[in-house]
């Protein structure tokens, strides 16, 4: 990790012309939020004396308890590559503290910082996350408005000329890199149109401010192409949509803990307890790892999606893989999140699902290694095999009833979340489809 102190941080400004600094932080349901200021004004920015109106942010607070400072995180300052025309634009990422200096508890990314001193008190020193989102490209029409016309017919790992969206995904990958990313593997996906970008797994706070840079850069990128990026889990019927697959695992001073020469799998007994309490917990916490109406659209068989709670390492399509990967690589892969999630919420309650198993010394059930979707319910039923949440109001009953679930969050978030959640799902559940006029106009 890129570590600055204010000197260097001024210095940087002044070397690379940077006109402008955006403090940036996320809302409760993922949205990058900003308060540009000119870089006369860093000074200020720095001394952690930029005030902003939180009762204007979406579950924050109410309006006589409005008045927030941002904190910038110094080591997330970074010069955004694509602003030297106009002068450079350079960003810090906050976090959020009430006027006494307390931290905010309803800033999901100082939440998860709580949850990983908890961590901590349990004696392990890292929580390692690498996420692998995936994102569509539509074409934009004459007024620069999205389309629901694809930019290319490839499918998964196609080539150029098939895979029309190889410049554009060429050209963000060399933008992430001149802002410090360090990508793996860019590919095409399964679906016409669908991409995705692996960028290196990294602590967990690090990895969720990658996740919010890099859709940000996605979608600034991809528009330069003509092109609309979306992370919508499911934009398109009768084709995969898009995942945020989450490769986790846990270290203690240096080492992967997951790890056990020894043990069956190469797993140790801390690795099987933190698969069994993510297991546990799976129904409970979707509501946040795929929380839109539309993040169940995804979670059906046969579009290579986990909808049903079990794990392996030899198939993928269980909600847990375990990856090949032995020694420092160990992981636990969870298949179902997707990138509509704010990311730090859906690592906080991951983190603390795992914990759980850890903490109660839970065992897993036993791995699954067939095909779960040709399996009947009987024989899901025989293997201990229960199905995620159908719908989001199904998920946010079940987030309700999981103490642990909403201790992660904190009783802020939870109130906020569930209030704002519980609006979307009578919005869409009012509304008329028109699947439904097309099915009913005419027959009745």
């Amino acid at each position: 990790m890129t570590q600055f102190n204010k000197e260097e941080i001024f210095r940087l400004v002044r070397e690379e012309n940077v006109r402008f600094i955006r403090l940036q932080f996320t809302d409760i349901l993922g949205t990058i939020k900003n308060v540009e200021i000119p870089a006369s004004q860093l000074e200020k920015a720095l001394s952690n004396k930029m005030m902003f109106d939180g009762s204007s942010i979406e579950g924050f607070v109410r309006i006589e308890e409005s008045d927030m400072y941002l904190y910038p995180d110094l080591d997330t300052f970074v010069i955004f590559p694509w602003t030297a025309e106009k002068g450079k634009v350079a960003r810090f990422i906050c976090d959020i503290y009430h006027p006494d200096g307390t931290p905010f508890e309803g800033d999901p990314r100082s939440n998860l910082k709580r949850m990983l001193n908890e961590m901590k008190e349990l004696g392990f020193t890292n929580f390692n996350v690498g996420p692998e989102p995936a994102f569509f490209l539509f074409k934009l029409n004459e007024k620069g408005e999205p389309t629901l016309e694809l930019n290319d017919s490839g499918g998964y790992f196609d080539l150029a000329p098939t895979d029309l969206g190889e410049n554009c995904r060429r050209d963000i990958v060399l933008e992430l890199e001149e802002m410090g990313f360090e990508i793996e593997a860019s590919h095409h996906e399964v679906a016409p149109g669908q991409h995705e970008i692996d960028f290196k797994y990294t602590d967990a706070v690090k990895a969720c401010d990658d996740i919010q840079t890099f859709k940000l850069v996605v979608k600034t990128i991809a528009r330069k192409h003509g092109l609309h990026a979306t992370f919508m889990p499911k934009p398109l019927f009768g084709v995969n949509g898009s995942g945020m697959h989450c490769n986790l695992s846990l270290f203690r001073d240096g080492e992967n803990v997951f790890y056990d020469k020894d043990g069956d799998l190469e797993l140790s007994d801390t690795a099987r307890q933190f698969v069994a309490g993510i297991l546990k917990h799976a129904p409970n916490f979707t509501a946040i790892t795929n929380p839109t109406v539309n993040s169940y659209k995804r979670l059906v068989p046969g579009y290579e999606a986990p909808c049903y709670v079990a794990w392996s390492a030899r198939n993928r399509s269980p909600l847990i893989r375990i990856p090949a990967s032995r020694g420092m690589s160990t992981r636990v892969e969870v298949r179902s999140v997707d990138p509509s999630a704010n990311p730090y919420m859906a690592m906080a309650v991951q983190l603390a699902a795992g914990l759980d198993g850890i903490k109660n010394q839970l065992t897993p059930p036993k791995a699954v290694d067939q095909n779960i979707y040709v399996m009947s319910k009987q024989e899901r039923e025989d293997n201990s095999i229960v199905d995620l949440p159908a719908t989001l109001a199904q998920a946010i009953k079940n987030f309700q009833g999981d103490e642990v679930m909403t201790r992660a969050l904190g009783p802020h978030l939870c109130e906020r979340f569930i209030e704002a959640k519980i609006i979307e799902w009578d919005l869409f559940r009012t509304q008329v489809h028109p699947w439904e006029r097309e099915q009913y106009i005419t027959q009745y």
